[in-house]
């Protein structure tokens, strides 16, 4: 397909299955506009009603619900709003050795003035390196599964743990609601594509805590554990504001692009993403901004002027030789990954096939 992009947003046709009417507007941000028009006016009632199911749901119990919280805003304020509606939240993180400084200087600011209790889960960072390592080497696209699913895992755990029955996730429909193009990242529940990556470079799992289609099952429908988008339950959650909130009573140092609190992150989504796999997610993330009414799309095309979502060259530098030193990579190592062509994560064995049958299955019975 020739190269065209939304006249509204920025997506654009390296998302797969973009299509443009004919103003040369695109169907990603058309369906995203009709998803926030939807549930405005049921999630304004539900605010009071979803805090009272949680108070109800965790009498005598320690805490009310968890909180995930990475250091970023999203999951930053939404910490902050739970403790504002009298929630008693445990702040629920998972370290696996990429955290910023900075990341842990918020999240450190945070918990302290909210007087909330932090439960961290720290990975075994040889281990971590090892799966990061294997994933690398089966040239996929999506390295940040193993952080999302692992999360993922220890937030149902504690929850679980402890008999909690809500998990309230920084996830909003404002700021991150635009679907994402099926060929930027994967099934999020993976565990056998995790497991069989670790396999085919002989790593054993012994601190990595990993969910699945099954588990998943378990927690949400056996045990009743939910997972609340929590932001979008507030009246209009816009990120800018928050952001000036957790500034000026948390000591919260912003930074320059969504997600950069982990440094891998950051590297992944601003460098490799975008040189080896033609994939920039600053178009998703601040197409949603545009939108939603909170930039315009001349201030979200100002941000992609540079090709790297990086700040400066010397910035992605630093990044470059961090990255080489901590996996114990040399430049040809280097040059030679971003040189091989993508591979398909399920060409290494995947539970999709599995997670999409049962979905089928779920909404046939449900008619």
């Amino acid at each position: 397909m020739e190269y065209r992009q939304c006249k509204r947003c920025l997506m654009d046709t390296t998302a797969k299955g973009i299509t443009f009417d004919e103003n040369g507007i695109c169907n990603y941000c058309k369906e995203f506009e009709k998803l926030l028009k939807s549930n405005v006016k049921k999630i304004n009632i539900a605010l009071d009603e979803l805090v009272d199911r949680i108070k109800k749901a965790s009498k005598n119990k320690p805490y009310d619900c968890i909180v995930g919280i990475s250091g970023g805003v999203d999951s930053s304020y939404t910490l902050v709003k739970v403790k504002e509606l009298g929630l008693r939240p445990l702040a629920v993180h998972m370290d696996n050795g990429w955290d910023s400084e900075l990341a842990s200087n918020n999240i450190k600011n945070l918990v302290e003035k909210l007087k909330v209790d932090l439960f961290t889960y720290v990975i075994d960072w040889e281990e971590y390196r090892d799966l990061m390592q294997a994933f690398f080497d089966a040239d996929v696209i999506d390295i940040e599964l193993l952080y999302d699913n692992a999360m993922l895992a220890v937030n149902y755990q504690q929850a679980n743990k402890y008999g909690i029955k809500y998990i309230l996730a920084g996830y909003n429909k404002y700021t991150e609601g635009m679907r994402m193009p099926e060929n930027w990242n994967w099934y999020k529940l993976d565990k056998k594509n995790i497991y069989s990556l670790a396999k085919r470079n002989k790593v054993k799992i012994k601190t990595f805590p990993s969910i699945g289609t099954l588990e998943y099952i378990y927690y949400e429908f056996i045990k009743k554990i939910k997972i609340i988008p929590f932001l979008d339950y507030l009246p209009y959650y816009n990120k800018y504001e928050a952001l000036d909130i957790l500034q000026r009573n948390f000591s919260y140092k912003p930074y320059p692009y969504k997600h950069y609190e982990s440094v891998f992150t950051r590297f992944y989504q601003g460098f490799l993403l975008i040189e080896k796999f033609g994939v920039d997610k600053r178009k998703l993330h601040l197409s949603s901004l545009i939108i939603s009414g909170q930039i315009t799309r001349e201030q979200a095309l100002e941000q992609m002027k540079s090709k790297y979502a990086y700040p400066s060259e010397e910035e992605l530098k630093q990044d470059i030789e961090y990255f080489l030193k901590k996996m114990r990579w040399t430049k040809e190592d280097f040059e030679n990954y971003l040189k091989r062509p993508e591979k398909p994560h399920d060409m290494y064995g995947s539970e999709k096939t599995l997670y999409l049958f049962l979905l089928k299955l779920s909404r046939k019975f449900r008619l």
